[in-house]
């Protein structure tokens, strides 16, 4: 009987050594395969899009603009900051920038309308921005500011009703703001904005761009067809230099209040770009 055992016993220690073998054995297989089928899921897995917007306001007008951009965004889960210039000198608008900027949990798409687009220009060396989006936006290159980008508009361009600096200030001629600047918005909002105009410094118009940001980092630019402010062309070569994704809408100026989900579409598009970049 006891021998019995004894050889029971044995069986079930040779069977259960032979158990371990086969298992260490298919270790080696196994780990490659789950390496192997993790590494497929990381490869095609969608890389998640930069979930952070700025928006910055240009001159003559307030960061209460981007209202209805800020709303679509928000829906569609953005957080959205809208910085606030005051527009006295662009070194004093791209250090508000950068503070807004600096108060964002993660990577940045950066979006400027109009003068807004040379702030984000030096701004968006931050290295917190990873994409900038120009919206019917001045796009300067080193040594350049709004003042000589304006200098010499393209043969029958129209020209912005500037009035004549005041104190060093500059506000557009209420009675054409809303032509000029507001053509597609509706009356009464453009008679408003004309009627609210922020007095944009001269000193902003002539600072002048150390370093272009979209020099090394991806840009985006809307480019409005209507515009009468920053003529088509104007915008045609600023975009092209920058190297930007360039998407054309019929809108005047003020698209960002006019046709604030083709804004909105765009700076979506540059924030799921921005992530594969």
């Amino acid at each position: 009987m006891k021998s019995s055992r004894n050889i029971q016993n044995s069986f079930w220690i040779a069977a259960e050594i032979k158990t371990q073998r086969i298992i260490l054995g298919l270790l080696p297989i196994i780990t490659f395969v789950l390496g192997f089928g993790g590494s497929v899921v990381a490869q095609t897995a969608p890389t998640a899009a930069v979930k952070n917007v700025v928006l910055v306001h240009g001159g003559f007008v307030d960061g209460s603009g981007w209202e209805g951009v800020y709303k679509i965004l928000k829906k569609d889960g953005y957080t959205v900051a809208v910085v606030q210039n005051p527009t006295i000198s662009l070194g004093d608008d791209i250090a508000v920038t950068k503070r807004t900027i600096a108060n964002q949990n993660g990577p940045v798409i950066l979006v400027g309308h109009s003068y807004g687009g040379a702030v984000i220009t030096e701004a968006g060396n931050d290295p917190k921005v990873v994409g900038l989006v120009y919206v019917a936006a001045f796009a300067p290159d080193k040594g350049e500011s709004v003042s000589t980008l304006i200098a010499n508009p393209p043969p029958g361009a129209p020209q912005p009703p500037i009035l004549p600096p005041q104190d060093g200030y500059l506000f557009l001629d209420k009675a054409k703001f809303p032509a000029a600047f507001a053509g597609d918005v509706k009356p009464d909002a453009a008679a408003f904005m004309a009627d609210s105009q922020v007095p944009w410094g001269v000193e902003a118009l002539n600072g002048k761009i150390s370093e272009p940001a979209w020099k090394t980092k991806p840009s985006w630019y809307l480019l409005t067809t209507e515009d009468r402010m920053i003529p088509p062309d104007a915008q045609r070569m600023m975009s092209k230099r920058t190297g930007a994704t360039v998407v054309e809408v019929k809108a005047s100026h003020a698209v960002y209040v006019s046709q604030p989900k083709a804004v909105a579409a765009l700076i979506e598009k540059a924030a799921q770009g921005a992530a594969r970049k």
